[in-house]
């Protein structure tokens, strides 16, 4: 074959007065690949017009192309590879030939099959994508992996990282709002893949039905909810590139953390440090676009999205209502009451109407039990054995004055009356704050007086004593009104008053003085001094 070296000599001597013969004769070649030369600059490139013949695998090239056409009806991680198909040839069909050649033409094969893309550019402001990635961190408990919310703008590239307990509804709408309070705006549309926690039913083409909880979330912030077609991250690639940000460099070497709040000021800072770099292909920083970004998006709601999922529950004779496997406690007066379970990332919320009637940190395990003792202390009134035996009460309360308190009193008064004195005082802690009702104890138990009565009397003037102490904004009563303290009476004012106008002058407008009636009051009696 001449090269195009080969063709410059034979176009210069033919250039230089030579005939197609002499050229022919001087360089060895035949007069009709001369005329070639002189009539193409270059040579041409070889192509193949007629396929090879393949006289092993050309019989079996409809088995190849049936066991294709069938892998197009399953799983995407179940299909025949090259390899696995010359196994099939070799044992099912006496294919003798050589793995090669059974390679280079599935790889033909495919290569027709496969799907191209067309280069899509999105305006500012316009949409965000969204996805999970995991990453490895070691907590103090050891090593475990991580799931990570990422939220990334698809014109600038910025992206918000945070970590969280789950990957459920509730964290997902936890870190959509904490997303959306970063950034400062909101976009037109939030695309995501079809994670079951927030898609519940795929329809046909782009039909689906949405959580209703995500479906409240995109109405509060006013933007549209996208998805993916199945199997198609790529309509998201911006939030699949920065997946792999998270694990090679935000998490690269593993990080090392007392806990989430911890990790998530890390990948703040990773967030943040992103806004002075260039992307390929792009002559602004991620910041510079961002700030297009965000002039275009939405403004922020007036008020923040209350990122819970709510289920309706019926309370038990154990004072318990059941969610996500766990039960959680409430006071007695709920018991066999309907309430509604809200459930956040962090805590557990119990509503009853409008009212909070109790709040527990929010539990992962299963078949555990969420107890708050003081929800059972008015139960001890009928069953003050159970305070031995319930594990709701062992160890509680944890102060050491506890247990003297209750070895006195049941010291004076005996077992039996001893340990319904504690429980009285006990249900003081549901009355009043614990560090003071545990200087009531300390005060009594300091003076001799191990009386349940006399605690409560002593509590009733600390808490008086606290309350004036308190500056004025803070002495609100339960339901948020201003306590108001009417002062005692000054008597010297009537001392005064009647100096001035005499006792005559007085009784002729109020009538006499009750006869026997002391001009001072006497002491009051108290046991416990103020």
């Amino acid at each position: 074959m001449l090269t195009v070296e080969d063709y410059g000599k034979i176009r210069r001597s033919h250039r230089d007065g030579m005939s197609i013969r002499e050229i022919a004769q001087t360089f060895r070649h035949s007069c009709r690949k001369v005329r070639q030369a002189l009539k193409e600059p270059e040579p041409r490139p070889y192509t193949r017009r007629v396929e090879r013949w393949a006289p092993k695998l050309g019989p079996f090239k409809p088995v190849i192309d049936a066991i294709l056409a069938g892998d197009k009806e399953g799983p995407r991680k179940q299909r025949h590879t090259a390899a696995q198909i010359h196994r099939r040839l070799r044992d099912e069909h006496g294919y003798t030939g050589a793995y090669d050649s059974v390679r280079r033409y599935v790889r033909k094969c495919r290569r027709l099959e496969r799907e191209t893309f067309v280069p899509l550019s999105h305006e500012p402001g316009e949409r965000i994508e969204v996805d999970f990635g995991h990453i490895a961190v070691d907590f103090p408990g050891g090593r475990r992996q991580a799931p990570v919310l990422l939220m990334t703008w698809s014109y600038s590239n910025y992206t918000f990282a945070m970590a969280l307990p789950t990957e459920r509804v509730e964290s997902v709408l936890q870190g959509m709002v904490a997303g959306f309070e970063f950034f400062g705006c909101v976009p037109r549309e939030v695309w995501w893949d079809n994670p079951k926690t927030v898609v519940k039913e795929i329809g046909r083409g782009r039909e689906r039905r949405v959580h209703e909880r995500y479906s409240a979330l995109s109405s509060h912030y006013v933007f549209e909810p996208l998805f993916c077609m199945p199997e198609s991250g790529n309509e998201k690639p911006r939030v699949e590139n920065r997946v792999f940000d998270l694990q090679r460099r935000w998490a690269t070497p593993v990080p090392r953390v007392r806990d989430l709040g911890e990790l998530n000021a890390h990948l703040r800072r990773c967030c943040e440090s992103e806004r002075e770099r260039t992307v390929a292909g792009c002559a602004e920083t991620i910041g510079a676009r961002f700030e297009a970004d965000r002039a275009a998006a939405l403004p922020l709601p007036a008020s923040p999205f209350d990122a819970c999922v709510s289920r309706c529950g019926r309370v038990d004779k154990y004072q318990t209502v059941a969610f996500g496997g766990n039960r959680y406690s409430v006071p007695r007066d709920m018991a066999y009451e309907k309430v509604t379970v809200r459930a956040y990332v962090d805590r557990v919320e119990i509503v009853a109407g409008d009212r909070v009637v109790a709040r527990h940190g929010r539990s992962y395990g299963k078949d555990e039990q969420i107890l708050e003792p003081e929800h059972y202390v008015a139960a001890l009134t009928r069953r003050p054995a159970a305070l031995d035996h319930a594990p709701v009460f062992r160890n509680w309360p944890t102060h050491a004055v506890w247990p003297e308190l209750r070895s006195r009193l049941e010291a004076r008064h005996g077992r039996g009356p001893g340990a319904r004195h504690y429980v009285r005082v006990l249900q003081l802690l549901g009355e009043y704050p614990n560090a003071l009702v545990r200087e009531a104890v300390e005060s009594c138990l300091r003076g001799g007086l191990a009386d349940a009565e006399l605690i409560r009397q002593r509590l009733e003037v600390l808490a008086l004593r606290a309350d004036r102490r308190a500056p004025a904004r803070e002495r609100l009563d339960a339901v948020g009104l201003p306590l108001v303290r009417v002062p005692s009476p000054d008597l010297g004012c009537f001392n005064e008053l009647l100096q001035e106008r005499g006792v005559d002058d007085v009784e002729r407008e109020h009538g006499p003085a009750v006869a026997g009636q002391p001009e001072v009051p006497e002491a009051a009696h108290c046991a416990v001094g103020v």
